[in-house]
């Protein structure tokens, strides 16, 4: 019996569209690009950051932006030794919850501290901003110490 043919035929598989952020990411990404953060008010009052389209609770559309701190408070905090190739920071960092001043929902960031014993929950940090700022999370670089 013989071998049927095998056919084969180079692919590369891509996505040849994007994605719109909408007009609640994609003004907390605008605001990111000019080195601004913003939440938005939920409608039991909290400010979530980075900011949501729709209440958690109620499913309402929400709208009411809000300006917030640069400085903020850690929540928790869980320390990377060895960071890998996909990690913001090449040197060992901690990845944390932090509530930023103004806000009442903690965000998710990187922050840059000389030891894992340097950082601790209740520390007081501040946003470090990317050289260059295009709209992504990624604008703020980390956040530091003070």
């Amino acid at each position: 019996m013989s071998q049927p043919e095998v056919l084969n035929q180079a692919f590369e598989l891509g996505y040849t569209y994007t994605r719109s952020t909408g007009p609640v990411i994609g003004r907390f990404f605008t605001e990111l690009r000019n080195r601004n953060i913003v939440g938005i008010k939920a409608s039991d009052g909290r400010v979530v950051v980075p900011p949501m389209e729709y209440d958690p609770d109620t499913a309402e559309e929400l709208s009411e932006f809000v300006a917030v701190g640069q400085q903020g408070e850690i929540v928790s905090f869980a320390w990377v030794k060895e960071p890998r190739a996909a990690h913001p920071m090449d040197v060992p960092f901690a990845w944390a919850m932090i509530k930023l001043d103004g806000a009442d929902v903690a965000m998710v960031h990187c922050v840059a501290a000389a030891s894992e014993d340097a950082i601790a929950t209740g520390a007081r940090v501040q946003a470090v901003w990317a050289d260059e700022t295009i709209g992504y999370i990624t604008d703020i670089r980390c956040f530091k110490l003070v």
